[in-house]
């Protein structure tokens, strides 16, 4: 049995209706994952490839779209399945008919998004599993507190990565003294555990030909919603309307204005260990910013 034989026999299993594969055209994916359309008779399917130990990856992708999915907040793709065939791991999900999103579904997505982020965990900080950001492994385990969060589980943890990778120097060390400063960034200031995207950026979201946004590939857990939107300022791609919509619905903090430097130095740490040190200028710079800043 082929690969997409195998495939729409899981994707038949998983929907209870028959599906015989017709067509198996590739389409973008990113530069973590392969992506093909497959179409045939009864369905229409966007289906992710990796490698077949990156199961865990797809499996933690298909559990964070369906957390998003419950809080009926934001649009997202449905998860139908996931495994390995034929020695590749896949995810099929829902094919939506996306395009550019313009100024009215910036709108609803500011406003789709403050309401995804009043959901919050009583656990805490994190979530009840580890994922990825990127092909990055990301641990999720629950805190109480955020600032020790951030600190262990996310920018020592991305410091540590560096390190391991060649990336030692001055500009290390002085990455650990931010983790020592990291209380003066919090003071007066504890943030909800909302519920995150956690890799929202101008390539995960687009919209339906309605107007309505619709987000993918995140990197869930609960944290604070500043980081969610520090990351829509990092790589562009979220317009006025987006922010008016959002700060309408919720107000940020004014100590969000040196925070999302605080939050993007995660991402562009990621991406120096997933690219390599074109981004090192980046982060000594955001480093340097954030440590004048905790004087």
């Amino acid at each position: 049995m082929s690969l997409w034989e195998t495939i729409a026999a899981r994707i038949a299993e998983a929907t209870g209706r028959p599906f015989r594969p017709e067509s198996a055209e590739h389409v973008g994916g990113g530069c973590i994952n392969s992506a093909a359309r497959l179409r045939g008779a009864g369905g229409d399917w966007f289906v992710k490839l990796n490698d077949a130990e990156r199961l865990d990856m797809f499996e933690a992708e298909a559990e964070g779209l369906s957390e998003i999915a419950r809080t009926r907040t934001v649009r997202v793709p449905e998860p139908v399945c996931w495994g390995v065939a034929e020695g590749r791991a896949f995810l099929v999900l829902e094919r939506l008919p996306l395009g550019a999103g313009g100024a009215r579904a910036e709108a609803r997505l500011g406003e789709r998004l403050a309401a995804m982020h009043a959901v919050t965990a009583e656990e805490g900080y994190g979530w009840r599993r580890d994922n990825t950001i990127g092909s990055t492994p990301q641990p999720n385990g629950w805190m109480d507190d955020w600032v020790a969060f951030w600190r262990e589980r996310r920018l020592g943890f991305q410091l540590d990565l560096a390190e391991r990778g060649g990336h030692g120097g001055a500009w290390l060390e002085r990455g650990r003294r931010l983790l020592e400063a990291l209380p003066a960034f919090f003071e007066g200031y504890r943030p909800a555990p909302s519920l995150l995207h956690g890799d929202l950026w101008g390539g995960n979201w687009s919209a339906l030909p309605d107007g309505e946004p619709v987000i993918y590939d995140p990197a869930v857990y609960y944290g604070d919603r500043e980081a969610d939107l520090a990351m829509t300022e990092l790589f562009g791609g979220f317009g006025a309307r987006f922010h008016e919509a959002y700060r309408a619905a919720w107000p940020v903090d004014p100590g969000y204005r040196v925070r999302k430097t605080l939050y993007n130095l995660y991402h562009v740490l990621n991406h120096l260990n997933l690219f390599g040190g074109g981004y090192r200028g980046q982060a000594e710079r955001m480093i340097e910013r954030l440590l004048a800043e905790a004087l």
